[in-house]
């Protein structure tokens, strides 16, 4: 069951019950808060005993003697002080959200001995919280016996000198929290449920926060000429449908930047039909729009004081007697031609239609697009790094700085002429797909013809936003990976 945080911030608190979590350095004794709510200061005994040293994101978990004010107590660790960084805060506030369990009420001392906790750090550990908080059970049929098991609704109070400030500060954490798990739950629906039509109808509720969303029919793609990203879609009875989102948050017209996402809500390969084996990931192909549609609510939530235009090109890639074939050739919205080799190799099609539409529209000072584009990256990278491909050095370093500060890690990869050479065709101006070596490079290679001369990154994250390893933060099949990273890119160089 889903279990909804209750988050407040205080100077103090009074101790009445409920679970009390307390935060510990390493080499640092127990402080305060727990000693508070355990007069036989049974945690500094239970530390001992147990010899708890405060590693970074372990756990002492204590049920109160009779008398105490508490009913349960948590030491958590941090680590060494000198080594915390903006990133364990959020992971230490999902380590404290998974020892919540069955409580209602939990008090939370995020003031630690020999270290400062300001209102940056709490939000973030409160940002942590809801992060870990969020589960995808929609389609779980509920059981009475579960009823018991965790709380529907849990009071959650943050203790710390700074608790004004940490208030306000919390408001853009709750907004980052919000796309997130936005993306999350796009990512997590079923395929029957969310498709082309179903998803734009999602950005377009985005309206409620001050986007203004556009959403563009097959009939208007047929007319820009968008060949690639319709070849695409016409094996599925589904329409395609291109969302432009836009935020205009900077004061004038300045230009925007611009992101792009893939939205193939299910990827079967077309004619060139995958193994049927693990083929219910599919549904997440889309992971790439669902991170651009979960930035737009961020930025709107926050009201970012930036013009950012959003836009996620949204097919279904199916097989039927209308599908487009290996050995066809298209013409995308660009005038270049494209032989089709693979349908497998789909995404790059509809991201070079949508990148271009959007360079050609909004003349945007950068794009980024984000695409869970080719299992070569998983085999490159693992599950650790998503690849960064990028024509411009300083965007390149501001989205691995942004990827550092905040766990969602990126790895440049090269591009080159060289790599040019093998996605050139005999037929057209070239191919969809250039073989296995190299596979995640000549995607990129693919997509850079699509961009001209304005500085643009392509993001590989298919071993990223979909079944990547659960860790502090998410339990989550979908991760929402690249929300957090792209906020915190507009948040640190292009926020006026």
């Amino acid at each position: 069951m889903s279990v909804k945080l209750d988050i407040a911030f205080a100077a103090s608190a009074r101790i009445d019950g409920g679970l009390v979590i307390q935060l510990k350095l390493a080499g640092d004794a127990i402080a305060a808060g727990a000693a508070e709510a355990d007069p036989a200061n049974v945690a500094v005994r239970a530390a001992e005993i147990s010899k708890f040293s405060g590693k970074a994101m372990k756990t002492l978990d204590i049920i109160a003697p009779q008398g105490s004010p508490a009913d349960r107590l948590v030491v958590l660790g941090l680590g060494k002080a000198e080594a915390i960084t903006a990133y364990d805060w959020i992971r230490a506030g999902g380590a404290a959200a998974a020892t919540v369990k069955a409580m209602n009420r939990v008090t939370i001392f995020v003031d630690a001995p020999g270290l400062h906790v300001g209102s940056r750090e709490a939000a973030d550990f409160a940002l942590g919280m809801l992060l870990r908080a969020y589960s995808f059970d929609t389609y779980k049929t509920k059981k009475a016996d579960d009823e018991d098991k965790v709380s529907k609704k849990v009071q959650v109070t943050i203790v710390t000198a700074d608790a004004a400030a940490a208030e306000i500060a919390f408001s853009n954490s709750e907004a980052v929290a919000g796309g997130v798990n936005l993306a999350r739950d796009l990512v997590n629906l079923p395929p029957n449920v969310l498709g082309p039509v179903e998803f734009a109808d999602k950005a377009k509720e985005l309206e409620k926060l001050g986007v203004d969303v556009e959403i563009l029919t097959e009939k208007d793609m047929k007319k820009l000429g968008m060949g690639a990203l319709l070849g695409v879609a016409q094996g599925s009875v589904r329409p395609p449908r291109l969302a432009v989102m836009q935020w205009k948050g900077a004061k004038g017209k300045e230009a925007p930047i611009a992101f792009v996402g893939k939205g193939v809500v299910f990827d079967s390969g077309g004619i060139s039909i995958k193994p049927g084996a693990g083929m219910e990931d599919m549904k997440g192909d889309m992971g790439g729009a669902a991170a651009v549609t979960g930035l737009m609510h961020v930025l709107a939530a926050r009201k970012a004081k930036v013009n950012v235009v959003g836009i996620i090109g949204l097919v279904e890639n199916m097989p039927d007697g209308n599908a487009q074939r290996p050995g066809d050739i298209v013409t995308s919205m660009s005038g270049q031609t494209i032989e089709i080799i693979n349908t497998d190799a789909e995404g790059r099609l509809v991201l070079g239609d949508a990148l271009w539409y959007c360079n050609d529209r909004f003349k945007p000072k950068f794009m980024v697009n984000l695409a869970t584009l080719t299992g070569a990256i998983m085999v490159a990278l693992g599950n650790v790094h998503a690849g960064l491909f990028s024509n411009d050095d300083v965007l390149a370093g501001h989205l691995s700085a942004a990827g550092q500060a905040t766990g969602e890690k990126l790895w440049r990869m090269p591009l080159g002429k060289e790599y040019d050479k093998m996605i050139d065709s005999k037929f057209a101006d070239m191919k969809n797909t250039g073989g296995r070596h190299g596979g995640s490079i000549t995607a990129a290679q693919f997509l850079k013809r699509f961009v001209g001369d304005t500085p643009w990154a392509h993001l590989d994250i298919a071993a990223t936003a979909l079944n990547s390893p659960a860790n502090e933060i998410n339990q989550s099949w979908g991760s929402g990976f690249g929300v957090r990273l792209l906020d915190e890119l507009v948040r640190a160089h292009y926020e006026g």
